[in-house]
């Protein structure tokens, strides 16, 4: 078994105690659904300008380069709800609110609506 003192990152693992596995072990299915999420964006956004689409040329692109970024985003708040929802496991504090959903939500409605606006034009 790894020494519990060599693991990082030591802001979440050098607090509290460890929890019940099945918590960590859920924590770290959310971040993993996060980094399918960042997979499905990326994808989406090399899509839109792999595949002649009727979408006209800037609306097309627009929408593409924020779900590119949408997609390189979301590890990192994967990451930082993993780390953050981990810690308030190991410390016995209420789970933190989600970050990044809100932007990412946001985000995907408004690429969304580029390529619609794009389709129609």
């Amino acid at each position: 078994m790894a020494d519990p003192d060599s693991r990082r990152p030591r802001w979440v693992f050098g607090v509290g105690t460890e929890p019940d596995p099945r918590f960590t072990l859920a924590n770290e299915r959310t971040f993993l659904a996060w980094i399918r999420t960042s997979l499905a964006l990326l994808a989406g956004g090399v899509a839109l300008e792999a595949i002649e689409l009727p979408i006209s040329g800037p609306w097309r692109t627009t929408a593409s380069i924020l779900l590119i970024v949408l997609g390189i985003a979301s590890p990192l708040w994967a990451w930082l709800g993993w780390a953050r929802a981990e810690r308030a496991a190991r410390t016995s504090v209420p789970l933190p609110a989600p970050t990044g959903s809100a932007l990412l939500a946001v985000g995907v409605i408004v690429a969304g609506l580029v390529v619609l606006v794009g389709s129609l034009l």
